[in-house]
C-alpha cells in the first residue's frame, strides 16, 4: 500500500511538472511587433519591464497617464504606434510586460506606474482583449486611483461589473473580430457604467488593435493596421479630451 502512494505520488508530481512545463513553454509562443510597427516606431523606449513613452518637453506638462495591458500573448511593443501618438500629444503611455505573457497574472502591474510617477494627476487603465479585463480588475479594485477605463476589443468579466458606477468607460470593437464578437460586446454592455461610450469601427478585426499582424480565430479586416488604428487614436483622443 505504502508502495501504492509512493508511486502515485511520484506519478502526480511528473505530471504536473510536465503541466507547468507545457504552459511555460505556450506562454513563450508570443505575437511580435509586426514590419510595419518597426518602420512606423524605429525607436521603442525600455525601461524595466515597461515600454515608457513620455511626452516631449516642449508639450503640455504630463498630467495624464494612460496605462495599456497588453493582449493575452503578445509583445507589449505591438501597441508603440498608438502609445507614440499618444505621447506626441503630450500623455504619458506605460504598456507593462507581464507575467507570462498573460496580464491576468499581473493585474496589478498598473500601481507600479502610477506608484513612480506621482507628478501625474490623471491615470486612464485599458488594454486590448484579454488585457482589458485585467484593466477592468484593476480598475474595479482601485476606484481611487483610476479616472476612466479604456476597453480594446474587451469587456470586464462577470465579476467585475460597473453597472453601478459613473466611472467613465470607452469600449472600442470592431466589425470583423473574430474573437471578441459583436454578440459578445452586446451580451456585456449591462456590466458598463452609465457613463459608457462605445464605438464600432466598421472593417476592423481583433489583431489590428495591435500590431503583430494576423491572429489565429480572427476574421480579415478590410483596413489597413495603420488605418484601423489611426480610428483608434481618434476615438481615444476624443473621449479623453472630453473627460
Amino acid at each position: 500500500m505504502k508502495k501504492f502512494f509512493k508511486y502515485g505520488f511520484i506519478s502526480l508530481a511528473v505530471l504536473l511538472v510536465i503541466g507547468c512545463s507545457v504552459f511555460f513553454i505556450w506562454s513563450q509562443q508570443t505575437y511580435h511587433p509586426s514590419k510595419k510597427l518597426n518602420h512606423l516606431v524605429p525607436s521603442i523606449p525600455h525601461e524595466d519591464n515597461w515600454i515608457i513613452f513620455e511626452p516631449k518637453e516642449n508639450l503640455a506638462e504630463k498630467s495624464t497617464g494612460i496605462i495599456l495591458y497588453p493582449g493575452a500573448k503578445v509583445e507589449p511593443e505591438a501597441y508603440s504606434y498608438i502609445a507614440q501618438r499618444f505621447s506626441d500629444k503630450g500623455y504619458f503611455v506605460g504598456i507593462p510586460q507581464v507575467r507570462l505573457n498573460l496580464s491576468m497574472l499581473d493585474t496589478n502591474k498598473a500601481a507600479e506606474a502610477i506608484n513612480q510617477y506621482t507628478s501625474i494627476e490623471k491615470w486612464y487603465v485599458g488594454g486590448h482583449s484579454l488585457g482589458g479585463v485585467s484593466a477592468a480588475s484593476f480598475a474595479k479594485n482601485h476606484p481611487n486611483r483610476v479616472n476612466g477605463l479604456i476597453f480594446l476589443a474587451s469587456y470586464p468579466s462577470s465579476g467585475n461589473s460597473f453597472a453601478d458606477t459613473n466611472l467613465p468607460i470607452l469600449s472600442i470593437y470592431a466589425e470583423n473580430d473574430g474573437l471578441t464578437t459583436l454578440n459578445k460586446i452586446n451580451e456585456t454592455k449591462k456590466l458598463l457604467s452609465n457613463e459608457s461610450v462605445l464605438y464600432k469601427i466598421n472593417g476592423g478585426n481583433h489583431a489590428q488593435f495591435g500590431m503583430y499582424g494576423p491572429q489565429k480565430g480572427d476574421k480579415e479586416a478590410t483596413l489597413t493596421a495603420k488605418e484601423q488604428q489611426d480610428i483608434i487614436i481618434d476615438v481615444m483622443s476624443e473621449w479623453l479630451e472630453n473627460h
